[in-house]
């Protein structure tokens, strides 16, 4: 007879990867024009409220619907299976958190089955579903193809003045594992990186952070949204098409020092910006044997040039930090006070 020792804690780690985001705005005219004409997305317009797009055969990878945030109200997770699904949901009703289901015509929008959403840090809602839905309907737009799969639709970067309580918090829901981390000198300040990982995408989160300075110069929740792009012809025909018909750029072509990605940075419609990014390092189940996290010093290798802050930008990051210096960042405790399991 087997005895099943209870107490130990499951590991979901690789069970779990980013499968979409929402967006809200009141700049649905903008943010068509921005989604099919300069990144090359597949646009369907279901409503003059709503818009989706995709990047690959799921019905949705970003939902953008109107309203007054301008910025990611929520992030969907796709998780493997219903028992790492009840595992996942029974950590946070362990924690105490409020667990809602979706409405059906929420899931209908997200391209879920179904789905149920509980609070995240910064205000961005965590949601988490287990079946998507595909279309064999072809894709209309101006790329090859997007970079999906095992690997999630891309990844999060979130500025912060709690990087200890929000990784806890990404390690005590999907067993989320440190890839590495970047230092950056950014004129006499420090900013501070850390890269984690759901499977094998290097990252599906990072969290940066100004060291020693509790303040956060971004006004939206996420600093920037990635997806990954499958051709560097497509990368680069698309960063020519953001500055021809008009778009900011926030960083120029150029490629990090950690996971060898080439990317460009843009700024959506709503003031978060979206890396397009190609041929990032694979964290493959052979590499995850031996991966040891490594600190970098400096975010790039070569390129990625700012392209230039105009003086509503810059004013808009003052007041950001000026705001987070007043209140108080949202980390919800009960999930990143205190670790269940060490930071991995």
């Amino acid at each position: 007879m087997t005895i099943v020792d209870t107490t130990i804690r499951p590991d979901v780690f690789g069970a779990a990867r980013l499968g979409y985001v929402v967006v809200e705005s009141r700049r649905l005219t903008d943010w068509n024009r921005f989604g099919a004409d300069a990144i090359g997305l597949h646009v369907d317009e279901l409503t003059r409220d709503t818009l989706r797009f995709r990047l690959d055969d799921r019905e949705c990878r970003f939902l953008v619907r109107r309203g007054p945030a301008e910025d990611v109200i929520a992030a969907g997770w796709e998780i493997d299976n219903h028992e790492i699904f009840e595992i996942v949901l029974g950590r946070v009703a362990a924690a105490g958190l409020p667990v809602t289901e979706g409405s059906p015509e929420e899931a209908a929008l997200r391209g879920v089955e179904r789905l149920w959403r509980f609070p995240g840090p910064k205000g961005i809602a965590t949601e988490v579903f287990t079946r998507a839905r595909t279309t064999a309907a072809p894709l209309r737009m101006r790329n090859t193809a997007f970079v999906t799969g095992r690997s999630g639709m891309g990844h999060l970067a979130i500025t912060t003045t709690r990087p200890e309580q929000l990784h806890t918090y990404w390690n005590n829901l999907l067993d989320l594992r440190l890839s590495d981390r970047i230092v950056e000198r950014v004129g006499p300040a420090k900013l501070n990186i850390r890269f984690l990982r759901s499977g094998q995408r290097h990252h599906s989160i990072a969290l940066a952070n100004v060291a020693g300075l509790a303040l956060d110069p971004v006004r939206t929740s996420v600093q920037h949204v990635n997806i990954e792009i499958a051709t560097l012809e497509d990368l680069l025909a698309g960063f020519h098409r953001v500055t021809e018909l008009g778009f900011a750029m926030a960083w120029s072509i150029g490629q990090h020092t950690n996971d060898r990605e080439l990317s460009y940075y843009c700024v959506t419609p709503s003031g978060f910006e979206l890396e397009v990014g190609w041929n990032p390092v694979l964290v493959t189940p052979e590499r995850e044997e031996t991966w040891e996290p490594t600190t970098y010093q400096g975010i790039s290798l070569w390129g990625h040039t700012t392209a230039g802050a105009g003086v509503a930008t810059l004013m808009s990051r003052f007041q950001a930090a000026v705001r987070s210096l007043r209140e108080q960042e949202d980390t919800v405790p009960a999930l990143s006070s205190a670790a269940l399991g060490a930071h991995r």
